[in-house]
């Protein structure tokens, strides 16, 4: 479904949502099946056509059936429920409140607060990476995540624009679309596995003819060779099938990210920039943000739900999130923002210059050369012009002094 506008977009994602679901069932029941081929096989040995295997794993589907459909169900209730608590075991996010980061939820309160948004939890992940992003499937789950590393990287103003971002994907419908994308694969992914780990350990390579509880009679076989030679083909064809199709029920999990629009990204900036009115600090966050967004230890799915994903695809063509150089040039061309161009961050904390400790006002000379005798005060009451072989000890040059 096409989103041609904010209001289009919301709806296509929620259109997006349901259809994800869906085809979960689906992913599921394929996998069932592929399950059920390999079950034949090692049941009724190698002996049988393909058709055979073919007819016993659909009926086993259809047994199957109301217990994967209960699976599937539970597994999203399970994903409804606590995918907040997964998503933090992973990143180590952890609640915190306004006496514990008062700066973090004062800048996300009031921005709240001028738009009539509910006000999400906040939560900090220790970590020098510089990334955020937001989870929950409805209002009493919406979370914003930070790092430690954005904050002290960033200043209050590329603060609220990073946060702004988070609430614009939470206001548009994006947060849903995503943590259902990460439901998806990590389901199929799981399933996917397990059938790999009991085909490698239990299947065809392991002699899949003695573990069957019935064996393909001598009363069931044709009487001509041909028909072993192809029997005992049938059933390399059939494992080969259900091979074939867990793969792609994986490929097709893992793939779902295609879905998520990467426009979405697009949209939070403008957002960010609509609710802070300020686009040079959403371009200037997303600069200091670059390439240093990489969380330790998170999965793939996890760094799709990221203010930035560093993780591209192939030649770009799978990655879930436009370039910066992108994003800031969308910025600058629509809200009217400037580039400053990639920023390095600092090292550490800037070095103290020598006359760092005398205060620069209207009695001081900023000019004055960081030589100057600090028993002389300079300003407009102090000759500037004087000489430089003046003793240090005599009265102080002026209007007052000795020239």
């Amino acid at each position: 479904m096409a989103a041609y506008g904010l209001y289009t977009h919301i709806a296509a994602n929620k259109t997006r949502s349901m259809l994800l679901l869906g085809g979960l069932f689906v992913l599921v029941y394929v996998m069932v099946y592929a399950g059920a081929l390999i079950a034949a096989v090692m049941t009724y040995g190698s002996g049988a056509p393909a058709d055979y295997y073919l007819a016993a794993a659909a009926r086993d589907l259809i047994k199957a059936f109301p217990f994967a459909t209960g699976g599937t169900l539970l597994w999203i209730a399970i994903a409804y429920f606590f995918h907040q608590s997964i998503v933090d075991a992973v990143t180590g996010g952890e609640d915190v409140t306004r006496q514990q980061q008062p700066r973090l939820y004062n800048l996300l309160e009031n921005l709240c607060i001028s738009r009539g948004i509910p006000m999400p939890k906040l939560k900090i992940v220790e970590s020098d990476a510089l990334n955020a992003y937001a989870t929950g499937l409805n209002r009493r789950q919406y979370a914003v995540t930070v790092t430690t590393g954005l904050l002290n990287a960033l200043d209050d103003q590329e603060v609220e624009a990073v946060l702004g971002h988070e609430l614009t994907h939470i206001r548009n419908g994006d947060v849903q679309m995503m943590v259902i994308a990460v439901i998806i694969a990590g389901a199929v992914g799981f399933f996917a596995e397990l059938f790999f780990r009991s085909f490698t350990n239990f299947g065809y390579y392991g002699g899949y003819g003695g573990y069957g509880r019935r064996s393909w009679s001598s009363s069931d076989q044709s009487s001509s060779s041909d028909n072993r030679k192809s029997s005992g083909g049938g059933a390399i064809f059939v494992i080969i099938i259900a091979v074939a199709l867990i793969a792609l029920a994986w490929l097709l999990s893992q793939m779902v990210r295609l879905a998520l629009s990467r426009s979405r990204e697009y949209l939070a900036d403008a957002g960010s920039v609509e609710l802070t009115k300020n686009p040079d600090a959403m371009i200037s966050a997303l600069r200091k943000i670059e390439n240093r967004g990489e969380l330790p230890g998170a999965t793939s799915a996890i760094m799709e739900l990221c203010l930035d994903n560093p993780r591209e695809g192939f030649s770009d063509l799978f990655a879930t999130h436009p370039s910066v150089a992108a994003r800031v040039q969308a910025l600058v061309k629509f809200a009217g923002g400037r580039d400053p161009g990639p920023l390095a961050l600092p090292s550490g904390p800037p070095a103290a210059s020598d006359d760092s400790s005398v205060p620069k006002g209207p009695w001081t000379d900023a000019t004055d050369p960081a030589g100057a005798s600090p028993g002389q005060p300079s300003g407009p009451w102090s000759d500037v012009t004087g000489s430089p072989n003046e003793p240090s000890g005599g009265p102080p040059a002026g209007p007052w002094g000795r020239h």
